[in-house]
């Protein structure tokens, strides 16, 4: 069966509940047997490249390459750096599939999107990662703390009120207006 990547990166995405990443989803996908070697190798196939060249673009053996696709050994993070730039994938996706760093909040998607920005540096997109996930974090946070009464964009809610009858010209007090002009 063929996959476009969209499909695919909809099938690896960790679970998402209210748009923010799951890392219960992660685990989840663990115990479906979908661990590190067999992410290197989607994505490797995804980008079409063999394991010989692989193994030329990042400076790391065949046999070892392949040790870590079928999981007979846990590449570090230096490893899955080097392969993160063969495979021009973020080093930080391969972080979070070998359980080296957490998580991040935010949709999958969009996280992903900017991460294949060609046209960024790898310092560009993780500043623009960081940035958006601030936001959703700043967001959930303000909507957990939000009253009942303002909208549900975190704005205050409107109110009406009567127009002020003890301001005479223009709504300015006595004498106001009159400083104003001047």
């Amino acid at each position: 069966m063929t996959y476009t990547l969209a499909q695919r990166l909809q099938e690896l995405a960790p679970c998402k509940h209210n748009g923010v990443m799951n890392v219960d989803g992660l685990r989840e996908q663990a115990k479906r047997g979908v661990a590190i070697g067999d992410f290197i190798r989607e994505q490797r196939e995804l980008a079409q490249v063999s394991m010989r060249q692989l193994a030329r673009l990042t400076g790391v053996s065949n046999p070892y390459l392949s040790q870590i696709e079928r999981g007979l050994r846990k590449p570090s993070a230096e490893i899955l750096q080097q392969i993160a730039k063969g495979l021009r994938i973020s080093a930080e996706q391969l972080y979070v599939r070998a359980g080296i760093l957490e998580a991040r909040y935010g949709d999958p998607e969009i996280v992903a999107a900017l991460l294949a920005d060609e046209g960024l540096t790898e310092r560009q997109k993780q500043v623009l990662v960081e940035i958006y996930e601030s936001f959703r974090r700043e967001n959930a946070a303000n909507t957990a703390h939000a009253p009942l009464d303002d909208e549900p964009d975190g704005r205050p809610a409107q109110t009406t009120a009567a127009p002020d009858t003890d301001l005479p010209h223009h709504g300015f007090p006595d004498g106001a207006a009159e400083k104003a002009s001047a």
